[in-house]
């Protein structure tokens, strides 16, 4: 068992890198990478040298490229101790042409040419656009060097950095000893309250373990899950976090701050950053903080998008398996009676039908009946959860019925079936102990994948009944040409594709042992 399982751990691992690396093809040499400028507002009032020099910054942002200006460049070797502030200055003053240079700037351009060139680079140099004696707006000279990003190269930094571990040498300038400390007390509490905490200085995170009332009531910041960035979904922010992280209207409590002020506040200051020079620079957190770890996450009073999409999910999984196992059951059982032939229409019309179709259906219908047609976060109401988990429901319910109804019937045409009659067995006998065992099979092995497929949403579900899901994400990063969040949710979806199958294989073992995933020499 243990040797299968590596050797299935290592296919998915391969099949996971496989995914991701198809997309990335797709996304960053296939599709034409002006279309990310499709929706952009910024872009369109750009001009002349200006909209060719804001592409490059915006696709090394998308990262299509790594984009270097001349300027960036020059800023680098003062930094290096390689010239003097006086040189740089002088130097990066770009004649409107090549010819008008000065002869210190000629003699660093050429150099900036040589070096970026050597490494494969291209180098581009934009000549000032004159508008009479004068530059034209958005005309300015320029000078930079690119080079799109290999496949190998963006897989490498993509897979490294998807796990990242807080450590206490991740902040550079740090006030104070850097270090862990423990406590049994935490100081958030007033220190008067039994509650564990591990605390950093230097860490980006300041509680990198620590204990409160929410579930799972045991939290942790040393590692960090990166999927990758969002560039306009949501702008900054990983896609996990923007699938794990709460939505809806701040919750208040009574907050009391490091220095002892006590306000009505979202602040959930176990969250607390880094944020170098924000004690100094800002009056709201001098009053609050006692060092620079200012930047909080706040409290919300709904559930993440993968919190929605799951809990909807999986309770239409639960009901369609309590409904669409017996009545697959009674189906094979009662083959060409009434029941079947019913189970067979109703089958078919969720086969033959639209899922939008009838999902607008449902809707109708429980909008006459009264039921939410539309999600509220802002509401206690219950009751708005109904109508999504009817349309998701339905299918899945068809679904079990027919696969179960075909699994029972060719398990009672089988020669061992025959056998067992005439070997006295009575009907309930065979049925119980064969058939019934033999076809649930193939369904147990789906039972994982349904479970983990309900972390991923509904798209077209969501997207009627305007859910907060993850179901929707994938598609609007589509519409908005999102390269982060696509890579990022299609590496979700791959991982879940892998431990589902892997999980269903060990359940299915445990379920009938004649199943063994071990070899024996013979």
């Amino acid at each position: 068992m243990a040797k299968y399982l590596l050797k299935r751990i290592l296919y998915g691992i391969f099949s996971i890198v496989a995914v991701v690396a198809c997309v990335m093809i797709m996304i960053y040499a296939l599709l034409d990478r002006n279309l990310v400028f499709a929706a952009d507002p910024v872009f369109n009032k750009q001009t002349n040298n200006q909209r060719t020099t804001y592409k490059y910054q915006k696709w090394e942002e998308y990262g299509y490229l790594d984009y270097v200006t001349y300027a960036d460049w020059l800023k680098e070797l003062t930094q290096n101790g390689e010239i003097d502030e006086e040189t740089r200055s002088s130097a990066v003053t770009l004649g409107r042409t090549e010819a008008k240079d000065s002869e210190l700037t000629a003699e660093y351009v050429a150099k900036f040419r040589e070096y970026y060139e050597s490494r494969g680079y291209q180098v581009e140099r934009l000549d000032a656009i004159m508008q009479g004696k004068k530059v034209a707006n958005g005309g300015q000279q320029a000078l930079f060097a690119y080079k799109d990003i290999s496949l190998a190269s963006r897989l490498l930094e993509y897979f490294g950095g998807i796990f990242e571990f807080d450590n206490i040498h991740d902040v550079e300038n740090v006030v104070g000893e850097r270090g862990l400390s423990f406590t049994l007390y935490d100081p958030l509490y007033g220190g008067n309250k039994f509650s564990p905490a591990i605390i950093g200085n230097g860490t980006t995170h300041k509680y990198l373990l620590y204990f409160d009332s929410k579930f799972p009531f045991v939290h942790q910041n040393f590692l960090t899950i990166s999927l990758g960035t969002s560039y306009t979904v949501n702008s900054g922010v990983d896609v996990f976090t923007t699938m794990t992280r709460s939505q809806g209207s701040y919750v208040k409590s009574t907050v009391t701050y490091p220095t002892g002020l006590t306000e009505d506040s979202a602040d959930d200051l176990h969250t607390a950053t880094y944020a170098e020079n924000s004690l100094s620079s800002n009056m709201v957190y001098a009053e609050r903080f006692t060092d620079d770890y200012t930047r909080t996450d706040t409290v919300k009073a709904g559930m993440s998008k993968m919190g929605y999409s799951f809990v909807i999910g999986i309770i239409a999984i639960c009901i369609a398996y309590f409904i669409g196992i017996p009545l697959g059951i009674m189906m094979a059982r009662k083959k060409d009676k009434l029941i079947d032939k019913l189970g067979t229409i109703y089958i078919i019309f969720l086969i033959a039908v639209p899922s939008l179709a009838y999902i607008f259906m449902f809707k109708a219908i429980g909008g006459k009946m009264g039921l939410p047609t539309t999600f509220d976060m802002e509401s206690s109401s219950k009751l708005m959860f109904v109508l999504p988990i009817i349309s998701l429901s339905l299918p899945q319910i068809a679904n079990l019925m027919k696969w179960l109804r075909r699994y029972m019937i060719d398990q009672m045409n089988a020669d061992y079936v025959k056998f067992a009659r005439s070997g006295g067995l009575s009907e309930g006998e065979i049925f119980s102990k064969h058939i019934l065992k033999n076809a649930a099979i193939p369904i147990i092995h789906g039972i994982p994948g349904a479970v983990l497929g309900a972390l991923t949403g509904a798209i077209i579900t969501e997207r009627v009944y305007v859910v907060p899901g993850a179901g929707n994400l994938l598609t609007e990063a589509i519409n908005k040409y999102d390269n982060g969040v696509i890579v990022g949710v299609a590496m979700f979806y791959a991982i879940l594709s892998v431990v589902s199958i892997i999980l269903g294989d060990i359940l299915m073992s445990m379920v009938d042992p004649r199943i063994s995933f071990t070899t024996k020499d013979r």
